[in-house]
């Protein structure tokens, strides 16, 4: 499996930007797909997730505090694809956003993969 991501650049800060990423390979199930980042100096955190319950195949989303209101998650299931929205962007949020997935390629089994990141710059 392999995740490609795009969409990253130089943007000006309140201005919108909108991130792609689309997993390819052997997979049965996308179990949760979404996005993490590193900023310059910091640790990896989580930006934005879609979960599918396995169970119930009900969808839920989360968000970190920091852009709640401003990013929106969202998947196309069909394509194997998870986009965000990034709106009212600030100079905090540049970042290499990286791109993840936990994939089943059997009913048995979920694997976490990541993709090669993209950079975002946001100006002041």
């Amino acid at each position: 499996v392999q995740l490609q991501a795009c969409g990253g650049g130089l943007v000006q800060a309140g201005r919108s930007l909108r991130l792609s990423c689309t997993a390819s390979g052997s997979i049965l199930r996308v179990n949760a797909m979404g996005w993490y980042r590193r900023a310059p100096g910091k640790e990896r955190e989580l930006v934005a997730m879609c979960t599918t319950a396995t169970m119930t195949s009900a969808d839920s989303t989360n968000y970190a505090n920091s852009v709640k209101g401003r990013f929106t998650v969202s998947r196309d299931f069909a394509k194997n694809m998870v986009y965000l929205q990034m709106n009212s962007l600030k100079p905090e949020d540049t970042a290499v956003y990286y791109c993840y997935a936990q994939i089943s390629d059997t009913p048995w089994n979920r694997k976490n993969y990541w993709g090669q990141g993209t950079l975002v710059t946001v100006s002041s």
